[in-house]
């Protein structure tokens, strides 16, 4: 008996400690395409979900910077109007934010698509929390 009990407890200990190390495996979460979300012909899609502004604020405050700072966004509008089964009107425009978190010395210009979905991960220069 002291032998199962044992037995589940080390399989149980193991089991936790490769799920964790995943969890903060950040590099999964990273582009490794240096155009993802920068230009308008590979935005972001945050589409689904919630829909709309909120999955694209939801996206934006799940970045940070490279070292966990804590990123700042501002709206700038919309561009780019792209053709899209998802969009009730059969297309719609993408948005664009300005960037920045603590000791950047400028701001990155991000593209979202918030009709259409896509996997999730940091552009090239952030992580996600």
């Amino acid at each position: 008996m002291k032998k199962i009990i044992l037995s589940v407890l080390v399989f149980g200990l193991m089991s936790s400690c490769s799920s964790s190390t995943n969890l903060t495996d950040s590099s999964s979460n990273q582009s490794t395409d240096s155009t993802y979300g920068l230009t308008e012909k590979n935005p972001i899609k945050v589409g689904g979900g919630e829909g709309g502004p909120v999955s694209e604020r939801k996206y934006l405050n799940s970045l940070s910077g490279p070292n966990g700072e804590a990123v700042t966004y501002d709206r700038i509008g919309s561009c780019c109007f792209f053709k899209s089964k998802s969009s009730p009107m059969g297309g719609g425009l993408l948005d664009k934010y300005s960037v920045t978190y603590k000791g950047k010395k400028d701001t990155v210009v991000l593209y979202l698509n918030m009709y259409e979905k896509g996997k999730l991960v940091a552009p090239i220069g952030f992580i996600m929390k």
